[in-house]
């Protein structure tokens, strides 16, 4: 692991820009909607706050840190992943785009800086909130000044989720609904929020106990993955293993007795 003083220096421009994506979020909030934006894929928007967003947060990364890498969601051609120690700057700009072209608040630009696939720093900021998680390896996880623990254990049937609808992978929906039912049937409540770097951020918040969802990208999960490791919980892929910068399913929880009974739910339920 890098010495604290390269982490420390990652971990402000990890902040400094997911800040500089999330002010142009409050810039353009009510001035672009639905109607503005272009369609990438299936339920998939893209829009001009997402590029703007996009240029602020890596001009930012660049100026600091020529030497390493960016994987960037609105990147036309990402960067082949690095076979070495080169840091690698995950980015998604605007978290949530649909929300945000429809007004809804859960929307946040995510930052975080990878070594070898790990997150070492990231940030993951909401600007109708307020609220900036933050995460150093080796130095906790934080909400705005205050830091942050996973929620403390309680009986599965008390415990709440949070989850995101395969809208980009339709073929997934029978298995996701099937495990909405396991889920359902087992703990007080699911919550979907649109925005997977929150959901994330709010497992390490103790918001959640756990959450599960298929077909992320890294962009949707490097910041949070950091976030829950730091403060305390569990997160690898729905199927098993560790998550990496690959798409694929991520599964979370408050400790493992979560993830394993989430996991025994919604892997081929």
């Amino acid at each position: 692991m890098p010495p604290d003083e390269p982490l420390d220096l990652w971990l402000r421009t990890a902040l400094d820009a997911a800040d500089a994506g999330a002010r142009i979020h409050a810039d353009h909030l009510d001035r672009v909607g639905a109607g503005d934006a272009r369609l990438k894929g299936r339920a998939d928007f893209v829009s001009e706050v997402d590029e703007a967003a996009q240029r602020a947060i890596l001009s930012l990364i660049r100026a600091r840190h020529p030497d390493h890498l960016i994987l960037a969601e609105e990147d036309d051609a990402p960067p082949a992943l690095p076979d070495d120690d080169t840091p690698l700057w995950v980015v998604d700009p605007l978290d949530g785009t649909t929300n945000f072209l429809h007004g809804h608040p859960m929307h946040a630009a995510s930052v975080a800086v990878t070594v070898g696939g790990r997150p070492m720093a990231g940030a993951v900021v909401c600007a109708p909130t307020g609220e900036r998680w933050w995460a150093r390896r080796g130095g906790g996880a934080w909400r705005n000044d205050r830091r942050i623990r996973v929620a403390d254990s309680v009986p599965m049937e008390r415990t709440l989720i949070g989850t995101g609808f395969p809208f980009k992978a339709m073929h997934e929906l029978d298995r996701f609904l099937a495990a909405v039912r396991n889920v359902l049937g087992g703990t007080s409540g699911i919550r979907r929020g649109g925005a997977a770097a929150i959901d994330l951020a709010y497992v390490a918040d103790g918001r959640f106990d756990g959450f599960w969802e298929y077909g992320l990208s890294p962009w949707d999960v490097a910041a949070g993955i950091l976030l829950i490791e730091e403060a305390g919980g569990v997160v690898e892929r729905v199927e098993g293993g560790p998550v990496d910068l690959r798409p694929g399913s991520v599964i979370a929880g408050s400790s493992r007795a979560v993830v394993d009974r989430l996991r025994a739910w919604t892997d081929r339920p």
